[in-house]
């Protein structure tokens, strides 16, 4: 454990994995913000974190405008990733757009995408609705029985390299004067009227005051907010990704189909890959990344050979379990001020959608900072009060 350099912050970020260095290196680019950052990480060789553990695939298709908006912008930030940076030594980030496919096996899951096709749509995204001789025309592998129709968009969706991203956030920040910090929060003190967090103390017993406190702790935003005395229905969930071989691979790119049973598949390179959440998906530890092999055997194998029969001589080639940092409440993001403790800032509970949604979360959360406010995109619709309030988030795309 490591010790700050000084014993006052403007901001202290709780976790540095891939949200607490969007916030960090938003904040630290602009120049209408010139306080001091702290980020404090855990574990710097994140290891364990989600950000190590994703897939790192974005999409538009969100029955919500302003989820479709924020992959957008993501799009926007991959495309022009070595502008944003101001570094020629930055690398072009490659998004490979085979797009998301979902398929439908009943009329009310139809009925829905065509709705959320609508609102894409009008947002300028490409998604369109198709039937299923559409499809099978498109993509002959797959066996459409009982499939009544999908949405697909092959414009800005697909895979891309957030590992590359998280690491040049991290670099610029560092560069601009932000301070990471190997070590952990323990105790987190508000003064004496509990409207406001004072300071933090750190697993090493350094006592650091703060203006403003980010909880960027992705599965662990709840013993965050708790140290504070506050409450945030996040909670790890683990979710099993898969890598595997086909002896005859398909002819074509795999999109990222979402199949009725809950697998997904998509084309990895020379390989596929394949994820699940698991049929019993309770809360687990945070240090719990122990694998169910038999969710391979009984329930991703079956359904990726039904769907598509040439996937019925795979080998598998590797396999993990990460964790979401899943909002149990309405399954979408939680970001912005604490209602009673207003420099409590949550950034949390992004179950699956964190790393696309990265560049335009961190960029607002920046902003809210900096001047109190929104100004790129309104983030209020993830605010808080909905929590207090019992006033769930509709998002019907939810993986």
């Amino acid at each position: 454990m490591l010790t700050p350099k000084t014993n006052s912050y403007d901001v202290v970020i709780v976790g540095g994995a891939m949200y607490g260095s969007s916030v960090a290196w938003w904040l630290s680019r602009n120049p209408d913000f010139d306080g001091s950052i702290l980020v404090v990480e855990r574990d710097p060789t994140y290891e364990f974190t989600s950000t190590s553990h994703t897939n790192s695939c974005i999409r538009q298709q969100f029955s919500a405008e302003v989820n479709v908006k924020i992959s957008q912008f993501g799009a926007e930030f991959i495309h022009g990733f070595k502008d944003f940076m101001q570094d020629d030594d930055a690398p072009d980030i490659v998004l490979q757009s085979y797009g998301y496919m979902y398929l439908a096996d009943d009329e009310g899951f139809a009925s829905s995408l065509r709705e959320a096709q609508t609102i894409q749509q009008h947002l300028g995204a490409g998604t369109r609705f198709m039937t299923a001789d559409e499809i099978m025309a498109d993509y002959p592998f797959y066996n459409l029985e009982g499939i009544i129709g999908g949405n697909h968009n092959l414009v800005n969706e697909g895979y891309f390299d957030g590992g590359t991203i998280f690491d040049w956030w991290r670099r610029k920040a560092k560069a601009n004067g932000v301070e990471y910090l190997h070590n952990e929060v323990a105790e987190i003190a508000k003064n004496a009227t509990g409207d406001r967090v004072e300071s933090v103390t750190l697993a090493s017993g350094d006592v650091v005051a703060c203006g403003t406190l980010v909880n960027c702790s992705g599965p662990r935003a709840a013993r965050t907010a708790q140290m504070a005395g506050l409450k945030i229905p996040v909670e790890p969930r683990k979710r099993y990704t898969y890598i595997f071989a086909a002896e005859q691979p398909l002819d074509r790119d795999l999109p990222l189909t979402i199949d009725p049973s809950g697998v997904h598949m998509r084309s990895e390179g020379k390989y596929y890959l394949a994820g699940c959440p698991p049929d019993d998906d309770p809360a687990v530890e945070f240090d719990d990344f122990v694998q169910d092999h038999s969710i391979w055997e009984e329930k991703v194998w079956p359904a990726l050979a039904i769907r598509v029969p040439a996937f019925e001589a795979i080998k598998l080639m590797n396999s993990w379990a990460g964790h979401y940092a899943f909002n149990a409440f309405d399954q979408n993001a939680v970001i912005g001020p604490h209602t009673e403790v207003a420099n409590f800032v949550f950034v949390n509970g992004f179950s699956g959608h964190g790393l696309q949604q990265s560049p335009a979360m961190g960029r607002g959360v920046a902003e809210w900072i900096t001047y109190g406010e929104y100004r790129s995109l309104d983030l209020t619709p993830f605010g808080y009060d909905r929590i207090v309030e019992g006033r769930k988030f509709v998002e019907k795309a939810v993986i």
